[in-house]
């Protein structure tokens, strides 16, 4: 496995029924529920697409992150980007350097993980996880393989007010360089999939990038649910969800 990778995605929603509607849409297989999360006030139900994960937060705590975050964004944008390294030490270091707050650090025997501030990155919390073995993932279960659909996460979009600062400062801690393709566009090569950043007057993840197997049986289940579908995306707890064919 090259790294580093988007390795899992997230939404906030008030609504616990969402959980199950992004499932359904998706065609996705049986969720996780992870215990874990109760400590940060949530509930959650994670996804595995291919080996990568889609996963919706839900407050069920008052004064929770997740829920000022819904607050102060009034449902727009995804909740978090979560990325594997192989080498958190040196993304802790940096971080450190580099006044980006660590909310959040785990070193258990299977993964290690640092969350950033989301008001020092810029547009959300990034984690950065180290996971032992490199193809494992505690965060999507212990049988996250037997429950996986076929499918990627290839781009997550992102608006910023300054894009050059935000993509200057993800590439920094991804260890990666930002590319200027003009416009105030900035794009991010990672190892298998990539980020682009665009100007815009807030910040916030706006797209994620998914192929699957049958995108247009997955709009017409948006449609159905009541999502908004435009072309080949779908609405989705303040994301646009965009899919390509598999």
């Amino acid at each position: 496995m090259t790294l580093p990778r988007i390795r899992q995605l997230v939404f906030a929603s008030r609504d616990a029924a969402d959980i199950e509607r992004l499932r359904e849409v998706l065609d996705l297989g049986p969720g996780f529920v992870d215990p874990d999360v109760r400590m940060f006030g949530l509930t959650n139900g994670v996804f595995a697409l291919g080996n990568q994960f889609l996963e919706v937060v839900v407050p069920v705590e008052e004064k929770t992150a997740a829920g000022r975050f819904l607050d102060r964004n009034q449902g727009l944008g995804g909740y978090m980007a979560i990325f594997q390294t192989d080498n958190l030490h040196r993304v802790r270091a940096h971080a450190d350097a580099n006044g980006l707050r660590r909310v959040w650090d785990i070193d258990a025997e299977d993964i290690s993980a640092s969350h950033l501030h989301p008001a020092d990155i810029g547009a959300a919390i990034v984690s950065i996880d180290e996971a032992r073995p490199a193809a494992s993932w505690r965060w999507g279960g212990p049988d996250w393989q037997s429950s996986a659909r076929p499918g990627a996460i290839v781009q997550l979009d992102i608006v910023a007010v300054d894009s050059e600062s935000l993509a200057t400062r993800w590439a920094g801690v991804l260890g990666v360089t930002a590319q200027d393709t003009g416009h105030g566009i900035w794009d991010l090569s990672l190892a298998a999939d990539r980020i682009r950043v665009v100007p815009g007057d807030r910040d916030y993840l706006s797209t994620y990038t998914l192929t699957h197997p049958d995108p247009e049986a997955c709009l017409a289940r948006a449609k159905a649910a009541g999502l908004r579908v435009q072309g080949s995306s779908f609405q989705f707890a303040g994301v646009q969800v965009s899919l390509l064919p598999d």
